[in-house]
């Protein structure tokens, strides 16, 4: 039975569930439950523990997760594997706050604080450090970030602007997904399995020394992911598979000194279904996407003193993806150096200078063109950043702006203040005021695509959306408030409040219609073009808790409101655009368990309350996971991950225009890992 519309059936199952879990937990002794192994037993990392993480995303270098002044998350290695989810997508669902709605089998739409569409262009997406922001349209194309789950050491995310330290397209989040050093994953892994809608996967990694300063590892990662269907139960024509490899080097040839090398290669294919409308473009009802690509990026770390560090970066990205639709390929070449120093006993000051340069070769495909159809763009940059200890451990002041100058909207600045108050040993207080743009992406400025296709007897109807070189930046002015406190070894609570104003929205505003000569029947052709006829306003609240019961026993919870009011300008003509307000659920909620049992058992819950989407029709869903695992031996792992247990199938967002709106069915799999 459908639970869509009220989340009480799916937290009513939860209490039941976690009160079967408490009775097993309490009633037995700690010395009936066997030692887990180091990187698994709950017990072994406190909730302090946890809360003292070192994160690196909010101000470019360490600092502990309780006190930086921003709204930030992190995902352990420890939640990552525990999430029975088997891509990073899937994962990011465990973030409160965080809008994660999954398309069909390879597409997701994500965003933080609102904007939510497949192609969101308000999310910065970082993999060590690399951007892998698409400058074609200015999203994240998540169906190929696919790292090895089990090497990543976590996930920092922050909710609200980064642009001061990232630069555009920062604007209501940063993700930073970070791998391990290669030193932590010594010795083999085998890992496979497959299941119901996951058909098939497997990996292998190998991680060894050269010698006591230098460590590398290798691995290699398959996975075969079945169709998702429609409303009538019909398969949708989307299955994924891809096929990853990659490697990681570290030297420290000195104290003084550290260097890390690392690269990826991919190949895969995707499918897509096809507008019913587009059919009469002489197109197939279905298309393939073949996905190539890969990277390689350097990193050097120079310490001159305990108060003074350089870093410099520089990395290549190569993609390609074609299909009978569309094909690009898309090489980004990128360049960043940044320095921390103290200056006198009060003020830590980083700075840092970028270069990127972004080359494209785009052909034109069934219903899209750009003109040019190759082309070159560069991104200068620079950072400064100043904290301020204004109390010595008590209250800090950050100060810091971003430069950087790209080739459509040029100059754009974005500064930022940050201030954090720790009246106390485990309360923290922190504000900020930060501006941050998303600037017009390659499409915007030089694309041309037919959106919509009407063929009729004596005439046909084409709905194009054109370019616009005038197109000024996004801009956004955010307020922040937030409260860390712990009051209690076992128990976190992590309060985040903010508001954001906008300006300079993207709207589609229409454009006199023309006819296209030549064809038979006649085609008249509506043009839209890209314009920036919207401001608007957003607030809303992020409430996160965490509870450790027992040593074996961890909870925690989290709650999202979200509320967004778009204004058209009086000028504009734009008849969709405002209900971008009903693209983003207003209330989120989630509970997740982790529990460890005798005999090296662990049984893991979560459930996830996701409200409407008023503009798609979509109705709120409550969403149940699980999972299994046990560890007979101490170097093999045995789960079965269970999704969507209490629903058949549901829908998380619409599609396009044209195409059916695709469900996500219930899910089994099972996976087994040996290490060695």
């Amino acid at each position: 039975m459908a639970i869509r519309n009220s989340p009480p059936a799916g937290i009513t199952f939860l209490l039941i569930l976690i009160s079967l879990q408490f009775h097993t937990a309490s009633s037995q002794a700690d010395d009936l439950v066997p030692r887990q192994p180091e990187t698994s037993r709950l017990a072994d990392l406190s909730l302090s523990d946890l809360l003292q993480l070192t994160i690196t995303s909010v101000s470019k270098k360490e600092e502990n997760a309780s006190e930086a002044p921003a709204s930030v998350y992190v995902l352990t290695q420890e939640d990552i594997h525990r999430g029975g989810l088997l891509s990073v997508p899937e994962a990011l669902r465990m973030v409160p706050g965080m809008d994660v709605a999954r398309i069909n089998a390879n597409q997701w739409a994500i965003s933080a604080r609102g904007f939510n569409s497949r192609y969101a262009n308000k999310l910065l997406v970082l993999m060590d450090g690399r951007s892998v922001y698409t400058p074609l349209f200015g999203g994240v194309r998540w169906d190929i970030q696919d790292p090895l789950l089990e090497d990543l050491d976590r996930i920092e995310i922050i909710r609200g602007p980064g642009a001061t330290l990232w630069g555009a397209d920062a604007v209501n989040g940063v993700i930073n997904i970070i791998s391990k050093n290669a030193s932590d994953t010594q010795g083999a892994l085998i890992s496979g399995g497959g299941g119901s809608e996951d058909r098939g996967f497997g990996a292998v990694r190998y991680g060894g020394k050269i010698n006591d300063q230098t460590y590398y590892r290798v691995y290699g990662k398959y996975f075969d992911t079945d169709d998702t269907v429609d409303a009538a139960g019909q398969d949708s024509y989307d299955a994924w598979n891809l096929f990853r490899t990659g490697f990681r080097l570290d030297w420290k040839p000195s104290s003084e000194n550290s260097v890390t090398l690392l690269g990826d290669y991919y190949s895969g294919t995707t499918h897509e279904s096809t507008p019913t409308n587009f059919v009469a473009l002489s197109m197939l009802p279905f298309f393939q996407n073949d996905l190539t690509g890969g990277n390689i990026l350097g990193r050097w770390k120079h310490s001159f003193s305990d108060a003074s560090e350089l870093t410099y970066q520089m990395y290549y990205d190569h993609a390609e993806r074609r299909s009978s639709a569309f094909s690009e390929t898309i090489d980004t070449f990128d360049i960043d150096a940044h320095h921390q120093f103290e200056l006198g006993e009060r003020n830590e000051v980083t700075w840092g200078l970028g270069y990127r340069l972004i080359h494209d070769d785009l052909m034109a495909g069934s219903f899209s063109t750009y003109d040019p159809d190759s082309a070159d763009r560069t991104v200068f940059s620079a950072f400064a950043q100043d904290e301020i200890s204004i109390v010595p451990d008590r209250l800090r002041l950050s100060l810091g702006s971003k430069f950087e100058h790209n080739q459509y909207s040029g100059l754009e600045i974005q500064p930022a203040a940050r201030i954090a108050f720790t009246p106390r040993p485990k309360h923290t207080f922190w504000s900020a005021i930060s501006r941050a743009v998303r600037t017009p992406s390659r499409f915007e400025n030089d694309a041309r695509q037919t959106i919509l296709f009407f063929p009729g007897a004596d005439v046909s109807t084409r709905l194009d959306l054109v370019y616009n070189r005038e197109l000024r930046p996004e801009e956004l002015l955010a307020y922040e408030v937030g409260y860390r406190v712990m009051p209690r070894p076992d128990v976190s609570l992590d309060l985040a409040l903010f508001y954001n104003v906008y300006n300079n929205l993207g709207t589609f505003e229409p454009l006199p219609a023309s006819s296209l000569s030549g064809s038979r029947p006649p085609v008249l052709i509506i043009p839209l073009q890209f314009d920036n006829g919207m401001n608007g306003e957003t607030f809303g609240a992020e409430v996160s808790a965490k509870w450790q019961i027992t040593d074996h026993w961890r909870t925690s919870a989290g709650y999202t409101w979200l509320k967004m009011q778009l204004h058209l300008d009086p000028s504009s003509l734009d008849t969709t655009s405002e209900l971008a307000e009903g693209d983003s659920p207003q209330h989120q909620f989630q509970v997740r368990s982790l529990l460890d049992l005798p005999w090296n058992l662990q049984f893991d819950t979560a459930v996830y309350y996701v409200d409407r989407l008023a503009r798609q029709g979509v109705a709120g869903y409550t969403r149940l996971d699980a999972r299994v695992g046990w560890r007979p031996v101490k170097n093999l792992d045995v789960s079965v991950g269970m999704q969507n247990l209490l629903d058949d199938r549901h829908s998380e967002f619409g599609q396009l225009q044209g195409v059916a709106s695709t469900e996500i069915q219930r899910s089994f799999y099972g996976k087994v890992t040996w290490r060695y």
